[in-house]
């Protein structure tokens, strides 16, 4: 999920690292967030793979700040990851945004529909947080009220989801 926000806000703009984590934790900060220990060595990684270059600047106060942007293979490894995102960038949710945020960098309607098919796909099977055996509950079948409204606040939330991924593939469908 790191390296996709990384590459999604580089693919945007060239940025410093500070801005670049600024960025990223306003996207996924308020689940996950980010420490310079993570992205730091992170980026190294991706400059040494070739998909991120670093570039010195005159700082406007200070130090000489470092920009990164993204080569022409980070755009490429970007794009592949958008087309071909794993199980898990579909199935957890604040994976999703991190895949939803970049989307519109891949150029293809038909590729982007492909991907939001697999995440309608899997928001239509049958789900819960609560199971009897195999069976999940729904939330008229609970008593506990917290437990109830986890449900009910979930099942409003994929409605909405539901409603937004149909009417998005029918338009990228066109």
């Amino acid at each position: 999920m790191l390296e996709l926000a990384i590459l999604g806000f580089l693919y945007d703009a060239p940025l410093h690292g500070y801005e670049l984590r600024k960025r990223i934790a306003a996207l996924t900060g308020h689940v996950k967030p980010v420490a310079e220990s993570t992205l730091y060595p992170a980026i190294k990684r991706m400059e040494k793979a070739g998909l991120l270059a670093r570039a010195t600047q005159p700082g406007a106060v200070a130090a000489p700040r470092h920009v990164l942007t993204l080569t022409e293979d980070g755009r490429g490894e970007l794009r592949r990851r958008l087309a071909e995102p794993d199980r898990r960038d579909i199935t957890d949710e604040n994976r999703w945004f991190t895949v939803l945020a970049f989307l519109r960098h891949l150029d293809d309607p038909v590729a982007q529909a492909a991907v939001l098919r697999r995440r309608l796909a899997f928001l239509e099977e049958p789900a819960s947080f609560f199971y009897e055996g195999d069976r999940p509950l729904r939330a008229e079948e609970l008593d506990d009220p917290f437990r109830r409204g986890l449900l009910t606040i979930a099942r409003a939330t994929s409605r909405a989801e539901l409603t937004w991924l149909r009417e998005t593939i029918g338009s990228l469908d066109g």
